[in-house]
């Protein structure tokens, strides 16, 4: 069967399982899975490893390890993995647009009734709530992430605070420090062991409703804009989908001003409240600029560089990854990147926070995460934004 590991000595044989039943069953996860890239990546293994033994244990773990070395969000792309190792470059294809398209399709009915009902009452006071409840779930999030990614690594600990504090100080993510935290863990761990040797999508053949966003319709070089710095989000990020949060703040927000900061934190939000991958807030953003059309346009340029640093590299990983260099480099850039989270932090909680109400609904929701971890998050900030419309009718 194309790309399927060996099994260990001693380890029952996985399962046999067809696509159809993949397709399944991470269209249900897509839909259902809540709890952020952890979380989801942990079912996966309790489900088709523990459970059902379509995967055997290394198959498993190659996956992951894959999905954490290469650019991309972590769930979306041991999905894409998954499905590779058992239907090649089409399984992989089918498998990802299975997880990702219940959420995304949620993320754009909720895009729809933002921008129908975005000048109400009611649904500002939502968002006013779930905005400073986010921060704080973002926060523990990061907080998470930094165990888990960089343990007792003194070098690792001050790349991450490098970016962390660029991060704050310039309000968005400097690609370079990213790509040069890779570099200096590489030249460190080398040191250590010693030296070895047109316009293209044709917007003006679209109806209009199709390409309306916040603005009004969008043209061609719009759209072509959100395809490739969304293609540029899903190269350049790395772990944990929250990995996007600060690199689309810098672009969408500073760069080409396509939202206002309430605007991207409730994006935020949405993708927060629903299950599956949490980077499928490009297609909220997305839907915002530029309509429907703005949606899939963010979305697919997000997941493709996603797709291709899977089945590409997927049939020789197992021999790249017993050479360190890779595994160096990688190790840096995730390290900067999980700093990025913890810089956006402070960048979106300036944003958020913005008196003693929004104060004490993150603090509330901060310490609600930490003591109530059965509560689901989803269930989590529908309490706040409850909160935030009562605190919107009282004001």
């Amino acid at each position: 069967m194309a790309g399927a590991s060996p099994v260990p000595p001693g380890r029952d044989l996985p399962r046999a399982c067809g696509l159809r039943d993949l397709v399944r069953y991470f269209f249900r996860l897509g839909a259902t899975g809540f709890g952020g890239p952890i979380a989801l990546v942990g079912l996966m293994q309790r489900d088709l490893v523990e459970h059902r033994r379509w995967f055997s244990p290394l198959e498993y773990r190659e996956g992951l390890a894959l999905a954490q070395l290469a650019p991309g969000p972590l769930a979306a792309q041991l999905a894409m993995y998954l499905g590779w190792a058992r239907a090649g470059a089409r399984g992989a294809a089918i498998v990802g647009l299975a997880f990702v398209l219940p959420s995304f399709a949620m993320v754009v009915a909720l895009a729809a009734a933002y921008l129908e009902l975005g000048g109400l009452p009611w649904i500002q006071g939502a968002f006013y709530g779930l905005g400073a409840a986010v921060i704080a779930l973002i926060a523990r999030s990061a907080l998470k992430l930094t165990r888990l990614t960089l343990g007792r690594d003194a070098l690792h600990w001050s790349l991450f605070a490098l970016a962390a504090l660029v991060t704050a100080w310039t309000e968005s993510e400097i690609v370079w420090v990213m790509l040069g935290s890779g570099v200096v863990a590489l030249l460190a761990r080398t040191a250590r062991r010693g030296p070895r040797t047109a316009t293209i999508l044709g917007v003006a053949a679209l109806p209009p409703v199709l390409v309306t966003g916040l603005s009004g319709p969008a043209t061609d070089e719009t759209l072509l804009r959100i395809a490739w710095y969304f293609t540029e989000a899903g190269a350049f990020v790395f772990g944990s989908g929250l990995a996007i949060v600060p690199f689309l703040h810098g672009g969408v927000v500073q760069q080409f001003a396509w939202l206002d900061e309430r605007q991207f934190l409730d994006a935020v939000a949405v993708a927060m409240i629903t299950p599956g991958p949490v980077v499928i807030t490009v297609g909220f953003s997305g839907y915002l600029v530029a309509g429907p059309a703005g949606a899939v346009v963010a979305a697919l340029a997000t997941f493709l560089p996603c797709y291709l640093f899977t089945v590409i590299p997927a049939p020789h990983f197992r021999r790249w990854q017993q050479g360190g260099s890779v595994v160096a480099f990688v190790g840096g850039l995730t390290a900067a990147a999980t700093g990025t989270i913890a810089g956006a932090v402070v960048v979106l909680g300036h944003r958020a926070v913005v008196d003693a109400a929004t104060a004490m609904i993150a603090l509330s929701a901060l310490f609600a995460s930490v003591w109530l971890k059965k509560l689901p998050e989803p269930a989590l900030l529908l309490v706040f934004a409850i909160v935030g419309v009562l605190l919107q009718r009282l004001s």
